[in-house]
């Protein structure tokens, strides 16, 4: 389950003052992915704006995702929350709801000591029966999953993968060490550190990035188990030239906008606060995509 490219999904919404979930555009992105050979369907993530939704939204967004997906490919749920009642409460709705997997975010206001963090996993992982993902993002969360904590939440036998978003490699490698002596799984959350991940042992990648270059992931997975350098270093070029245009604004209005360019699926913008990008900036992410046609990548 836990190896391949993982795909967190965008969350569509419709481009008005309500901003409400837009279900068929949530469809389109979900068919192109998984037509497209993407491992996973990961609801609720990060790029899926989670922090966004309401208790209501997330709930119905998950059984529709999962009654799209039917079973094609394993579906994972983001349920993590910075009060461990909300997280075990979403936790078990999304098992209730058929979900494969849970992904648990750190609390991401208040920074909890890591006797805190062992509390709030363990709570979450024994309220329910399917496995979990921890998922490190220290730069957003301002809490970093230390690897001595990792290897004591082994013993809880649902707690089977960690997703490292922390960028930095010798996190990565610590939890790949981790990883080695106990079977918990690590998959790579930081686009740029794929092919370094992969190196080093790691089982698979949650990539943003997979929304919009769904065929180039797929294929530097492929590459990547196969050997293959130099398919290697031409797939992993691709994520470096969509990340050089994600700094011109707030996650994910960039991947967003560049989804809907590319005739993916009708996204619509990221809700607010967060605003649309400039019409200088959407010429350069245009530019891009259009670079990107020329090349056969999308």
């Amino acid at each position: 389950m836990f190896e391949g490219i993982i795909t967190p999904i965008l969350t569509p919404f419709y481009r008005n003052s309500e901003q409400a979930i837009n279900y068929s555009a949530a469809e389109e992105l979900i068919e192109h992915l998984i037509s497209c050979g993407v491992q996973g369907i990961f609801p609720l993530g990060s790029n899926g704006e989670f922090h966004l939704l309401s208790r209501e939204e997330k709930k119905a967004f998950l059984k529709f995702v999962v009654e799209v997906t039917d079973h094609r490919v394993p579906v994972f749920a983001g349920t993590g929350s910075c009060a461990t009642k909300e997280a075990v409460w979403l936790s078990r709705e999304a098992e209730a709801l058929g979900v494969d997997a849970l992904s648990i975010v750190t609390p991401y206001f208040i920074t909890p000591s890591q006797q805190e963090l062992l509390g709030y996993f363990k709570e979450i992982a024994q309220s329910v029966r399917i496995p979990i993902v921890l998922y490190n993002i220290p730069k957003n969360t301002g809490c970093n999953i230390s690897p001595s904590l990792l290897e004591e939440l082994k013993a809880v036998g649902n707690i089977q993968a960690i997703k490292d978003s922390s960028g930095d490699l010798e996190t990565l490698k610590s939890f790949l060490s981790v990883g080695k002596e106990t079977g918990i799984d690590v998959l790579v959350g930081s686009d740029s550190r794929i092919s370094d991940g992969y190196q080093l042992g790691a089982s698979g990648a949650i990539a943003g990035t997979s929304n919009l270059l769904t065929k180039s992931l797929v294929q530097l997975d492929k590459s990547l188990r196969e050997g293959n350098e130099t398919k290697v270093r031409n797939y992993q070029n691709h994520i470096e030239s969509l990340r050089s245009i994600l700094p011109l604004g707030s996650v994910p209005s960039v991947l967003k906008y560049a989804v809907e360019q590319a005739g993916i699926a009708q996204v619509g913008p990221a809700r607010k606060p967060v605003n649309e990008l400039s019409a200088d900036d959407q010429n350069k992410v245009q530019t891009l995509i259009e670079e990107f046609r020329n090349q056969n990548i999308l």
